[in-house]
């Protein structure tokens, strides 16, 4: 019996395979079947050329397991190999004779699996013993037995097998009895070769009878030959893609629709790419698009190959020319991958294009569903945003839909600014900002629906992107400030008026959790509402994009800042002004007097420091008691106006009413208003 040691480079090889070259040791099925099915393909490859003369027919991989013996058998009825290919390809680890049948016969290949020469030896992660029983289709040959306990001796011999073909025969270790679970190994058979091009048998079917389960004659196909992808578009309908769908993504709702991709050049590249009903929150998970090769199937983590934008879809990629490391689990930066990602980019916004242009009315009806991949993807990469330019869609309050061209052309009449500007109005809730909304429709503005999560950054990326347009959102100030038409109309009210009416009306302010008020004034219409709360589009977007850019935390925690802004145009807030004046006129007038002669002193003593010249002592105190006075008179202008305003109904329920209409009154706030307007009605 010949005997000889594996040509390796060192005795510990296998512990090596064992534990580091294989992720998980269920990988070792796969690479067997993988195996078998090359073998089969190169049979199909040599009839094809004339070289082998008997039939191809019924060519098939199958399973099997004997759980008493403990153990898997792997049996192809493919090309078989002779001694001298055992020691060649076997006996000498890493050199792939896939590789070298590939060069022989590059122009006729059936597609060939294995790249590597490992796959085999992947056996030996669950295996004490592994044997091989193979006859080679060339005429006269002699039937080999080969087998090996995992060191690096083998034994060799010639046995008898009377059909053509390999048999792996694997006695499994007593910690990898999984491995002769039905369950288990079908389990196994369904996730990596479903798709494989020649038909991988195990088992029988079974049918109902007499209570249970039993085996039929007929033979149980684990897969599919000719998956859906490997087939040309034209000979499919949607009923084929759907049921596809259904099939590698169950319990799952219809597709909004779907990419065939088929390229042979510059490289190999077919499958089907679906979109999904998406939830309006951004759930990336990288395990929805498996990649394959030759209907292999190799991962489910696609980066790289897949740009991470597209993550968002579900669906098979398969492609021999995507490079892979020696487990085949494993995805190698390569230039292929960046064309293959490229390509299916274009793929994607190509086939968006097509349906906006051609079947609006559906694209329409479904944006909402796709409309954060579409800006997620916008946003990430360069190329498809210079695409989704042309048929990325704007929603406005109306639900009408326009692409940005359109929208351009709509609004620019109405809402360019004096400075040449096109400025869009959005608001993110109807319900919430309707009276914003309306005041603004109210005047011939159209309104946009921003509601989605990444509108937002949607939106600034677009302000770079377009020439001089700019998002605003309909509440971040008063419509005359938005779109400014001319210049700013000056508040009709005096400086004194001004600081009586921010102290009458911040001292009256409830305590809003994380919100900070300042009192601004507008020269607004006398049918505008009399107080409006606005929120500063710069702040807010800041504090919106800190959500998604760590960096920008900071923004997170700052507290929001809120204008209430007063309408000095209103008649209420003239009538309320007026009436403080007179009411605290008795008190003020000596408390101002005071002021501005602290003032006047102030500013003397501050004119001594001219030309660098510092006080003298005498003087440096003197400037800081009419400082501190100055501040003690002012607190005690303040106090005399927050007492008067404590009194003062109407000022708290023009305070309330801003506050309601910006869903900000609450608990003890909201009560108190709610009794007050009960008390105004009596």
């Amino acid at each position: 019996m010949p005997k000889g040691t594996i040509g390796v480079t060192t005795n510990n090889i296998f512990p090596v395979i064992k534990k580091f070259l294989y992720s998980d040791h269920e990988i070792f099925l796969r690479e067997l079947v993988s195996n078998a099915v090359d073998a089969t393909q190169k049979l199909k490859t040599l009839s094809g050329a004339g070289e082998f003369k008997g039939s191809t027919e019924g060519l098939r991989v199958t399973i099997a397991v004997d759980k008493e013996a403990g153990t898997l058998t792997v049996s192809d009825s493919g090309i078989g190999m002779t001694a001298e290919e055992i020691d060649k390809y076997i006996n000498q680890i890493a050199f792939s004779g896939a590789e070298e049948f590939l060069e022989k016969y590059k122009d006729n290949a059936n597609a060939i699996i294995g790249h590597f020469g490992l796959g085999f030896y992947s056996a030996f992660m669950v295996a004490k013993k592994v044997e091989i029983r193979t006859l080679s289709w060339q005429e006269g040959a002699q039937a080999v037995h080969w087998s090996c306990d995992g060191s690096p001796e083998f034994e060799m011999e010639d046995c008898d097998k009377a059909e053509r073909g390999t048999d792996i025969i694997l006695t499994l270790d007593d910690d990898e009895k999984e491995f002769l679970e039905t369950a288990r190994i079908e389990g196994l058979l369904k996730k990596y070769c479903r798709f494989l091009p020649v038909p991988i048998i195990f088992g029988k079917e079974q049918e109902w009878k007499d209570g249970k389960y039993v085996d039929t004659d007929k033979d149980k196909v684990i897969n599919d030959i000719e998956p859906l992808w490997s087939r040309m578009p034209a000979d499919l309908k949607d009923e084929d893609y759907l049921k596809f769908y259904h099939a590698i993504e169950p319990m799952q709702d219809d597709p909004l629709f779907w990419i065939h991709l088929n390229v042979d050049y510059p490289f190999t590249l077919t499958g089907i790419l679906y979109f999904p009903k998406i939830k309006n929150n951004l759930d990336i998970r990288k395990d929805r698009i498996q990649l394959y090769c030759n209907q292999v199937y190799v991962t489910d983590s696609v980066e790289g190959v897949v740009p991470d934008w597209l993550m968002l879809l579900q669906g098979v990629i398969d492609s021999p020319d995507i490079p892979l490391n020696v487990s085949r689990s494993y995805l190698q930066s390569d230039r292929a991958v960046k064309k293959i990602s490229t390509y299916i980019t274009k793929k994607v916004a190509a086939r968006l294009e097509e349906i906006a242009k051609n079947q609006p009315e559906e694209f329409e009806k479904k944006w909402n569903d796709i409309k954060i991949f579409i800006e997620y993807g916008m946003l990430s990469d360069e190329k498809f945003c210079e695409s989704g330019l042309k048929f990325a869609l704007l929603e406005n309050t109306d639900g009408k839909y326009f692409k940005l061209e359109d929208y351009r052309k709509l609004i620019e009449g109405e809402q360019t600014d004096k400075e040449g500007n096109l400025i869009c109005l959005y608001a993110t809730d109807k319900e919430a900002q309707y009276a914003y909304i309306k005041a603004a429709t109210d005047k011939g503005y159209d309104v946009l629906l921003m509601n989605g999560e990444l509108d937002v950054p949607f939106a600034s990326m677009l302000e770079q992107k377009q020439e001089k347009m700019r998002f605003v959102r309909v509440d971040s100030d008063v419509l005359d400030n938005l779109i400014r038409k001319q210049d700013e109309n000056k508040p009709q009210f005096t400086m004194e008026q001004q600081e009586i009416t921010q102290t009458l009306f911040k001292s009256q302010i409830p305590p809003v959790e994380k919100a900070e008020f300042m009192i601004t004034f507008a020269a607004m219409s006398p049918d505008d509402k009399p107080v409006v709360i606005t929120q500063a589009e710069y702040m807010r977007r800041m504090k919106d994009m800190a959500r998604f850019q760590p960096g920008m935390s900071f923004y997170g925690e700052m507290p929001n800042m809120y204008s209430m802004v007063l309408n000095t145009k209103h008649p209420l807030v003239q009538k309320i002004v007026e009436q403080a004046e007179q009411a605290l006129d008795a008190e003020l007038k000596p408390v101002n007097e005071e002021i501005n002669a602290t003032q006047n002193v102030i500013k003397a003593l501050r004119d001594l420091k001219k030309d660098d010249k510092p006080l003298p002592d005498d003087k440096k105190k003197e400037l800081e008691d009419n400082e501190h006075q100055l501040e003690d008179l002012r607190k005690k202008k303040e106090g005399f106006i927050t007492t008067y305003a404590a009194g003062e109904s109407r000022v708290h329920q023009l305070i309330d009413i801003a506050l309601l209409s910006n869903n900000m009154l609450k608990g003890e706030g909201l009560d108190r208003f709610l009794k007050r307007s009960i008390g105004l009605l009596k």
